[in-house]
């Protein structure tokens, strides 16, 4: 009796939301963000090659551009691909480290205090298969086990770390 309840459980898979404050207009954030990526972002461990890997990341700024990681042999690696290109208000992009893609989406919001909300949803959740929920992913325990929430927390706090770093 408890299998098909647990199965009821596993079906309600809901965004990963996260959100950071930083301390710079619109603009300069959206370009620090897309512009920066391999310098901001921790690749150890949220990448598909690690720090001695990689060369650059890059965004091919238009709908159907992708996110790549671009590896010192030569060989790339796609993160996504961006089904929606609105600088500096956002992006969304397909999450293919995931297995099963999946969605994320970057909103810019200028602060009327000043400052910019960076707010960010991971969804569709839905697609992956339960095996792919559990599978371990940068951090272990994957989607299930919070692992998603953590990351995204992680990445947002090496970000504003890097415009507090390098304010003007």
């Amino acid at each position: 009796m408890s299998e098909p309840i647990a199965e009821v459980v596993d079906l309600a898979r809901p965004p990963v939301h996260r959100s950071t404050v930083v301390a710079a207009g619109r603009e300069r954030t959206f370009r620090v963000f897309v512009d920066r990526l391999a310098e901001w972002w921790p690749l150890d461990p949220f990448s598909l090659g690690g720090s001695d890997r990689i060369a650059s990341v890059t965004v091919d700024r238009r709908v159907g551009g992708t996110v790549t990681e671009h590896w010192h042999d030569g060989s790339s690696h796609d993160w996504g691909t961006l089904l929606a290109w609105d600088p500096p208000a956002g992006l969304v992009m397909t999450w293919n480290v995931t297995g099963t893609p999946t969605e994320v989406e970057l909103r810019f919001v200028e602060l009327d205090a000043g400052g910019t909300r960076v707010d960010l949803e991971h969804r569709g959740w839905e697609r992956l298969s339960l095996e792919e929920l559990r599978a371990a992913c940068a951090l272990p325990g994957g989607y299930s086990g919070g692992a998603f929430e953590r990351g995204w927390a992680t990445i947002l706090g090496a970000f504003a770390d890097a415009l507090r770093e390098d304010a003007p």
